[in-house]
């Protein structure tokens, strides 16, 4: 899984971790019984301190999305409740697609090189920048 987070939106880092999870795992990206990176592994991924991972794991666990064994390694739990509501994954996407359009306008993109870029994006061509 490709981790992302962007220290500049006012979300806190913590927060961003832990919905990247649950939306991986609602969109089957993480199932049962797949490892997450440890703890110092993801802080050094990501270049932040290991307390604020070690926070999302434990709002995760508790959430009951995962579970962590000492000495073995954290990994997605099965899930007790049904997949997520069409309404709740609309609102998530919405948020997510919010956010990269903001990014990218604060890059200087126009709103047709990022209608190409993600056209690419969804079409499998993702790095190709929209210049066909």
């Amino acid at each position: 899984m490709k981790w992302h987070i962007n220290p500049h939106s006012g979300v806190p880092i913590y927060v961003q971790l832990v919905q990247q999870v649950k939306t991986a795992i609602a969109a089957g990206v993480l199932r049962e019984g797949d490892r997450l990176p440890t703890v110092r592994e993801l802080a050094l991924e990501l270049t932040i301190n290991p307390n604020t991972v070690a926070r999302a794991y434990r709002e995760l666990e508790r959430a009951g999305f995962i579970e962590t064994t000492p000495g073995r390694g954290t990994y997605v739990k099965a899930a007790k409740h049904p997949p997520m509501p069409a309404e709740e994954r609309r609102r998530r996407l919405a948020t997510v697609v919010e956010v990269m359009v903001a990014e990218a306008r604060a890059l200087g993109f126009t709103d047709e090189e990022i209608m190409e870029t993600v056209r690419a994006a969804v079409a499998g061509q993702a790095g190709n920048g929209g210049s066909a």
